[in-house]
C-alpha cells in the first residue's frame, strides 16, 4: 500500500516539475524571440506616466508563470474526465496565446495587433478559470493574479498603441 502511495507522490511531483518547466520555458522562449527588453523600438514609444519600469516585468512574469504552473498541475492531478480535458485544453490555448503576445509586440512592433491578441488571451484565461473551478477551486484562484496582470497589460498595450498612432 505504501509503495503505491509513493508512486503516486512521485508521479505528482514529476507532473509538477513538468508544469513548471513548461510554463517558465514558454515565457523564457517568448521573451527571447521577442527580443532584448526593452528594445530600441520600445524605448522610443510614447508611454503613459503609469507605465511600470522595465525591471518590474521579468520578476512579475516569473511569479505569474509559477502560479500558472501550479494551477496546471492542480488540474492535471484531477481524475481524468471530459471537464479536466476541457480545462487542460483551455490552459494550453491561453499559454499558446501568451507566448505570441511578446513576439507580436516586441519582435514585429505591432502594438495594435498585440492588443487584439491580448484580448483573445484575456478571454482564454477567463475561460480557463471557469473550466478549472469545478475541478479544483485552488487551480482557478491561482490564475487570478495572472488575469489581473493581463488586464493591466491589455490597458497598457492599448494606451501605448493609441499614444503612438498618428
Amino acid at each position: 500500500m505504501e509503495s503505491g502511495n509513493n508512486n503516486s507522490q512521485s508521479s505528482n511531483f514529476i507532473k509538477l516539475l513538468i508544469s513548471i518547466v513548461l510554463c517558465e520555458a514558454t515565457g523564457a522562449v517568448s521573451a527571447l524571440i521577442g527580443g532584448p527588453e526593452p528594445n530600441d523600438w520600445f524605448r522610443q514609444l510614447a508611454k503613459p506616466s503609469w507605465n511600470p519600469p522595465s525591471y518590474v516585468f521579468g520578476p512579475v512574469w516569473i511569479v505569474l508563470y509559477l502560479l500558472m504552473a501550479i494551477s496546471l498541475w492542480r488540474i492535471w492531478i484531477q481524475p481524468k474526465t471530459p471537464q479536466r480535458q476541457k480545462a487542460a485544453g483551455l490552459f494550453a490555448l491561453q499559454l499558446f496565446l501568451n507566448f505570441w503576445w511578446s513576439v507580436i509586440f516586441f519582435r514585429f512592433h505591432q502594438a495594435g495587433w498585440a492588443f487584439v491578441e491580448i484580448c483573445f488571451l484575456w478571454i482564454a484565461i477567463v475561460a480557463t478559470i471557469f473550466a478549472s473551478a469545478p475541478l479544483c477551486r485552488k487551480a482557478a484562484w491561482l490564475m487570478v493574479p495572472y488575469i489581473s496582470w493581463v488586464s493591466f497589460a491589455a490597458i497598457l498595450n492599448y494606451t501605448i498603441f493609441r499614444l503612438n498612432t498618428p
